[in-house]
C-alpha cells in the first residue's frame, strides 16, 4: 500500500460537511468581509483625515496675527483653508453614514452535474 492510502491526511477538519456546516461558514465569511469593507472604506479614511488637519489649520487661522494675513494680502487663508477642509471632511463622513459600503453579493456558480 502506499503511504497516502494507509494515513488519511489529518487536517483538524472533518472530511465531510454537512450543508449547515457550509452554510455557517459561508455566513461567518459574509461577515467578516462586510465588517473589512466597513473599516478600510476610503471615505472613512479621507474624511477623518480631512476633519483632523481642518481642524488644526482653523486653529491656526484663529490665532494667525495680523503680519500672517498681511503676508497674505489680507486674507485669513489658514481660516478659510481650515474651514474648507473641515466642510469637506464631514462631507465625507456624512456621504460614509448615508449610504455605506455593503459587499457585492457571492455569485454562485452552478456546480457539474456529475
Amino acid at each position: 500500500m502506499s503511504e497516502h492510502s494507509e494515513h488519511p491526511r489529518r487536517t483538524g477538519r472533518p472530511d465531510h460537511y454537512t450543508e449547515e456546516d457550509l452554510q455557517r461558514e459561508v455566513s461567518e465569511l459574509q461577515s467578516k468581509s462586510e465588517t473589512a469593507a466597513r473599516i478600510f472604506d476610503l471615505r472613512r479614511i479621507i474624511g477623518g483625515l480631512f476633519v483632523v488637519y481642518g481642524v488644526i489649520v482653523t486653529v491656526t487661522g484663529i490665532t494667525d496675527s495680523q503680519s500672517a494675513i498681511d503676508k497674505a494680502q489680507g486674507v485669513n487663508i489658514n481660516l478659510w483653508t481650515g474651514i474648507g477642509m473641515l466642510l469637506l471632511g464631514i462631507f465625507f463622513l456624512a456621504w460614509l453614514k448615508l449610504r455605506p459600503a455593503t459587499p457585492r453579493p457571492l455569485v454562485q456558480e452552478d456546480a457539474p452535474e456529475e
